[in-house]
């Protein structure tokens, strides 16, 4: 039976259909690099690989599409992402997958609802599929080697890394920081240091 529910090749069917030659190597790159972040820190590669093979299923959606979905979705949406376009993708595909799909997996379902904003209290599912997202194979920012290295070394510290690199990346840009990325960011900092101390 779970082989069955995370077989991807009708995912891959369809995603190859609906996204950008480019969207959908970017899919497959987080589902690759998905799997072998799993494999390192003792979660299911399956179920990560099909995590990170949807993260992006509803990107290249109309924004129309997209905010109906996450009208429809009955999830609790802050005001600041309700306002920024660029995160709504990961909202709707989590409903997507969840009512086009039937995946009733909660952590799959917040893996893609918060692999773009983060949050605290994360799974460690959540943490990799936000973070593959971020150092996957077609990623070529600065100091992408350095988060790549981060990554596989210590998890807590390359999360508290990612919500930097995020929240810079935001304020840069003008944009709205989500209460549940400021949350996210506060709790891995309380977390390092409680670790130091201990």
């Amino acid at each position: 039976m779970r082989i069955l529910f995370y077989n991807t090749d009708d995912k891959k069917k369809y995603l190859k259909g609906i996204l950008s030659s480019k969207r959908y190597q970017h899919s497959l790159n987080v589902a690759a690099e998905c799997r072998k972040l799993a494999e390192k820190y003792g979660e299911d590669p399956d179920k990560a690989y099909f995590a990170g093979l949807l993260h992006d299923v509803c990107k290249e959606m109309s924004p129309e599409e997209q905010y109906r979905l996450i009208e429809e979705s009955g999830f609790a949406v802050c005001r600041e992402e309700r306002e920024s376009r660029s995160l709504w993708h990961g909202i709707a595909g989590a409903y997507f997958v969840k009512s086009f799909w039937g995946v009733e997996d909660i952590d799959i379902i917040n893996s893609i609802r918060f692999h773009t904003v983060g949050r605290a209290g994360m799974s460690r599912l959540e943490e990799i599929v936000y973070l593959a997202d971020l150092v996957s194979a077609d990623r070529n920012y600065k100091d992408v080697d350095k988060m790549r290295k981060l990554v596989y070394n210590n998890l807590d510290e390359a999360m508290l890394e990612a919500f930097v690199f995020s929240i810079k990346s935001v304020v840069k840009k003008g944009g709205l920081v989500p209460v549940c990325t400021v949350e996210g960011y506060n709790s891995y900092t309380r977390l390092l240091k409680n670790e130091k101390k201990s």
